[in-house]
């Protein structure tokens, strides 16, 4: 073998072990934040997990367009760690979430979601969700005397918490959304942001944030940023 043909020879088998070696390490590297990820939700890598559905305000037993897409991005969430995921309407879900971690989207308002309604008295009862009808509060989040506004296709608001329900062994992440619109954007910054989020927070086994969605009719659901920690507030009772 000629000297050049042995500097090809080395340099193909060198690349080669380069490649192989930077494959094994992204892949392990994937692995690290999946196992990251997974804590982050309590999610056991191949456990169940439920996802519950919301109603469309005013037409039960249907769904705004907006709330299939935030389920679907919370049930491929789980399936990423290899959960078995089932889907579960909100009008008949009862009891515990027991060993499955829960993912429980849309606002309890006009009956929407009402497990959501049930876990905010529940398990957030320093959290105050004002009805549509409301006069200067329309839709407000309002959690230890602050409130988080509902302007329409401008700014918008979303609920995210993490707990873990009495005589559960798994946590329910919650997220309640103004509209169907902030539901999707919370779905998706979770998703893209948790590692932003983690670093915000004290503890990530329960917490309670705020969510703000701005220049909706320029970003849409992509433009969801954090607002606030309202942890210690919302699940305090309220004097």
């Amino acid at each position: 073998m000629t000297g050049i043909a042995l500097n090809v020879v080395i340099g193909l088998v060198t690349s080669m072990l380069s490649g192989g070696t930077v494959w094994v390490w992204q892949r392990q590297a994937r692995r690290r934040v999946l196992r990251r990820k997974a804590g982050f939700f309590g999610i056991m890598p191949g456990d169940p997990c439920i996802v519950v559905m919301n109603n469309k305000w005013d037409a039960p037993g249907t769904a705004q367009h907006r709330d299939v897409q935030a389920v679907l991005k919370a049930a491929l969430l789980a399936a990423e760690q290899g959960c078995e995921v089932t889907m579960r309407s909100s009008d008949e879900f009862r009891g515990s979430n027991g060993g499955a971690v829960e993912f429980c989207i849309g606002s309890p308002e006009n009956g929407s979601n009402v497990r959501t309604g049930g876990h905010l008295r529940h398990n957030l009862p320093g959290v105050t969700v004002h009805p549509f009808d409301e006069p200067g509060l329309s839709m407000a989040i309002e959690v230890g005397g602050e409130v988080f506004g509902w302007d329409r296709g401008e700014q918008e608001h979303a609920l995210v918490a993490k707990f873990v329900p009495p005589g559960a062994q798994r946590p329910v992440v919650l997220i309640s959304g103004q509209t169907s619109l902030a539901n999707h954007a919370a779905v998706h910054y979770l998703m893209t942001s948790w590692r932003d989020l983690a670093a915000r927070l004290d503890h990530t086994e329960r917490f309670c944030v705020v969510l703000r969605i701005d220049s909706i009719r320029t970003y849409g659901f992509h433009g969801a940023t954090f607002a606030r920690d309202v942890t210690a507030s919302a699940f305090r009772a309220v004097a």
